[in-house]
């Protein structure tokens, strides 16, 4: 017996883990980095350095000996805590996952991401999708063989929407998609018949230094520790959460739209609140962190639409608002100023969707991923594939690839599955607001009273502190009950009926 006893083999077991955590946690500051720093012509060397550490990582993780180490703990489960069954289901997946990747695949595969950043960057400013497309068609090339060593009883697109949310498959995307699409369509289509809301205003041109004071000011509303948590620019906002004391979060600020950067920071300050709410506990464990994407994601939304879109927190913040922006916002009331923040129209750029149409911009690479990954659409016809897609969504017509399916940073980033975690989230948000208000009573009355740390406490206290203790669907289930998509629809139909006056 290699192990003396239980005790033996979980220390080796938190030896792994620590170590693991250590890399991981380099790696994620040089990508960090590399996003908001470093020279644009730096990929190649840190190409370099992140071979050396993923090859390390690879060493670490599917040595065969944790094989040995697993199957010793498995065997004694019953002496073993939730934390720990829990600590060793999730390194058994881990492990199993990495076994079945060669190395110099898994290595190739992280050091072509580090340069396809770099590239589709300079694709995007540059408006040049040919530039893109080789190293795109690799990455798609990968995330194909990828999904088979993922796991290779699913088909390759239900495979990767595993990694995102364990669980998840296009029968279920199909039937919630759809069940959007019943519900909002005809919304959508009604509005549309409506006056269009003025939001000029939020053109006009606000200082980026004044921008960034205003993130400052709304990190600070939202109860964000600036000592825990920083704010930085990049092209793609993103949050990358290490441990429960250090978050970062971006922004990308625009000088004549306000809103962009603005709901932005709210947006990635709710994924920061959710890394730093998590039991300090589960720091450097594979437990810490957010337990899926669309429970991540469902924090994000929620603090950027069902909050920070309300009128009740236009309100709170307007006037310190006026203060940041005296001369642009002087002919501007609270009230233009919600109507203006959740304007209906369809749009090109997904992060600046209203929350009615967002789910679109979803769909449609929902769509695109599932022929990506089947091989039924190529990567040099995704640009035609996804104008054509946008005009029969959306109803509008894709000036230039820059706007259209270079704008996103997640395919780039080989985060193929990825997308459905933003829709399913804002879902989920909307029934977590209905249980929340059962515990706390109307959320509305607290943002009014500025009272935000009584609603993150609310999701700290059944969301954020577990970690990934429990399985996503099992943490959502204990917090709301069943998931059902009629309260999202419900939510969006009640609030832009009254807005638009029905």
């Amino acid at each position: 017996m290699k192990y003396r006893d239980i005790s033996d083999a979980l220390a080796k077991l938190d030896q792994i883990e620590a170590t693991a955590a250590a890399y991981y946690h380099a790696i994620g500051i040089l990508t960090t980095d590399a996003a908001t720093a470093a020279p644009s012509d730096s990929y190649e060397g840190r190409g370099r350095t992140m071979e050396v550490l993923s090859g390390v990582v690879y060493n670490l993780v599917a040595d065969p000996e944790n094989q040995e180490l697993l199957s010793y703990l498995e065997t004694h489960k019953q002496e073993l805590n939730q934390f720990r069954l829990r600590q060793v289901e999730l390194l058994r997946k881990q492990v199993d996952q990495l076994s079945r990747i060669p190395q110099e695949e898994y290595v190739a595969y992280t050091v072509l991401l580090n340069q396809a950043d770099s590239v589709w960057c300079k694709a995007k400013n540059e408006n040049d999708f040919a530039s893109f497309a080789p190293i795109l068609e690799q990455i798609v090339e990968y995330n194909r063989k990828f999904a088979g060593y993922y796991n290779p009883n699913l088909c390759t697109y239900d495979a990767l929407l595993n990694e995102y949310e364990e669980g998840l498959n296009m029968q279920t995307l199909d039937e919630f998609f759809s069940q959007l699409r019943t519900a909002l369509v005809p919304l959508i289509h009604a509005i549309g018949q409506k006056e269009q809301i003025d939001d000029s205003f939020l053109k006009r041109s606000y200082p980026i230094e004044q921008q960034k004071k205003f993130s400052d000011y709304l990190m600070e509303v939202m109860g964000i520790d600036p000592a825990r948590c920083t704010l930085a620019e990049t092209e793609h906002p993103f949050t990358n959460g290490f441990n429960s004391r250090d978050v970062r979060i971006t922004t990308h600020y625009y000088e004549n739209d306000v809103a962009n950067s603005m709901y932005s920071v709210i947006h990635e300050g709710g994924h920061a609140l959710y890394e730093l709410g998590g039991d300090q506990s589960y720091d450097f464990t594979s437990i810490q962190g957010g337990v899926s994407m669309s429970i991540h994601e469902s924090q994000s939304r929620f603090y950027e639409n069902i909050i920070g879109r309300s009128r009740e927190f236009v309100e709170l913040i307007f006037p310190k608002m006026q203060e940041f922006f005296p001369e642009q916002l002087k002919d501007v009331t609270a009230e233009q100023m919600y109507r203006g923040v959740n304007k209906v129209q369809p749009s090109l750029i997904r992060t600046e969707a209203d929350e009615l149409t967002y789910c679109m911009h979803i769909m449609v690479r929902y769509e695109l991923e599932k022929q990506l990954m089947d091989g039924t659409l190529q990567v040099k016809d995704l640009p035609q594939a996804w104008n054509k897609m946008y005009q029969e969504y959306l109803g509008v017509e894709v000036p230039n690839d820059s706007q259209g399916c270079l704008q996103d940073t997640h395919w780039s980033g080989g985060m193929f599955g990825y997308f459905p975690s933003y829709a399913l989230g804002s879902a989920y948000g909307a029934q977590m607001k209905v249980f929340m208000e059962r515990d706390i009573g109307p959320i509305a009355d607290l943002i009014s009273k500025g009272e935000l740390s009584k609603i993150t406490d609310w999701l700290r206290e059944h969301i954020h502190r577990y970690g990934q203790l429990y399985k996503p669907g099992q943490l959502f289930q204990m917090s709301c009950g069943q998931f059902d998509a009629k309260y999202y629809t419900d939510y969006l139909t009640e609030k832009y009926t009254k807005l638009y006056n029905l």
